[in-house]
C-alpha cells in the first residue's frame, strides 16, 4: 500500500492564504456590507435590534471557509468596527483573521458568513488583543434570532460575545467555541498603506478608507445613536 505523506503545515497555511487572497480587502469590505444588509433585512430572522443597539463592536467574516482539504480546518478574513468614544458613529474597520471553531450544523466544504456582536468593553478589549480564543479567553454564546430578544435568552445576555452564522441561506445563532481571532496586519497595510495595529485603527483617529463607506453607512442605518442634545 502506498503511503501518501501528510502535507506540511506551511503548505496548508499557504493554501488557506491563497484562497483568502483571491479577494481584495476592498472587495471583502463590500461583501461584508452586503452580508450585514441581507441579514438585517430578513423578516423576523435577523439580529435582534435591541442587541445590535447594545453592541460595542461588530465583527463580520464573509465567506469563512471550511473544508477537508485543509484537514478539516476553518479560516476566514474579515473586519470589525467599534462605536466611537462618544457613542456616536462607528470606527474605521480593522482587519482580523479567524481560525478554527465549532460550527455545529454546517456541512464540510461550505462557506459560512459569520457575524459577532461584542457586547461590552471587556469583550472589546479582548478583540483588540494580539490573539484570543472564543469560549476560552472570552465568553461566547449563540446569539438569539428575531427582531427582539425575549426572557428565555437572558442567560445568553451575560456572554461577552454573541455569534451568528449563515450558510446556504440559513441564519442562526451558533456558538463558535474554540475559534481564534487575531489581527490581520497585512490587510490593514493594504487598506491604509501601512501596518497599523487594530488598536490604532479602532481607538485612534484613523480615517476610514473609501471602500469602508458602505459598511459604516449600513451600521449607522441599522444602529445609529443620536448626538446628545
Amino acid at each position: 500500500m502506498k503511503i501518501v505523506p501528510a502535507l506540511p503545515i506551511s503548505l496548508l497555511c499557504l493554501t488557506a492564504g491563497y484562497l483568502c487572497a483571491a479577494e481584495t480587502a476592498a472587495e471583502r469590505l463590500q461583501t461584508s456590507a452586503a452580508v450585514l444588509t441581507e441579514v438585517m433585512q430578513a423578516p423576523d430572522k435577523g439580529i435582534p435590534q435591541d442587541l445590535l443597539d447594545k453592541a460595542q463592536c461588530v465583527v463580520i467574516i464573509p465567506g469563512m471557509k471550511k473544508g477537508a482539504f485543509i484537514v478539516g480546518g476553518k479560516f476566514g478574513k474579515g473586519f470589525f468596527l467599534c462605536r466611537r468614544h462618544s457613542g456616536v458613529g462607528w470606527s474605521a474597520p480593522a482587519a482580523v483573521r479567524v481560525e478554527g471553531g465549532s460550527f455545529g450544523f454546517q456541512i464540510g466544504g461550505s462557506e459560512t458568513d459569520v457575524i459577532m456582536l461584542v457586547m461590552n468593553q471587556r469583550g472589546a478589549q479582548k478583540l483588540l488583543s494580539s490573539k484570543f480564543t472564543l469560549g476560552g479567553d472570552a465568553s461566547v454564546a449563540a446569539g438569539p434570532v428575531g427582531r427582539t430578544t425575549s426572557a428565555d435568552t437572558d442567560l445568553k445576555m451575560h456572554a461577552e460575545i454573541l455569534t451568528y452564522s449563515r450558510a446556504r441561506g440559513v441564519f442562526a445563532g451558533v456558538a463558535l467555541n474554540g475559534a481564534t481571532l487575531r489581527p490581520d496586519e497585512d490587510t490593514n497595510a493594504e487598506l491604509y498603506g501601512e501596518k497599523l495595529t487594530n488598536q490604532q485603527i479602532v481607538m485612534g483617529t484613523v480615517k476610514a478608507p473609501p471602500a469602508a463607506e458602505r459598511l459604516r453607512a449600513e451600521l449607522d442605518r441599522y444602529s445609529s445613536r443620536k448626538e446628545p442634545k
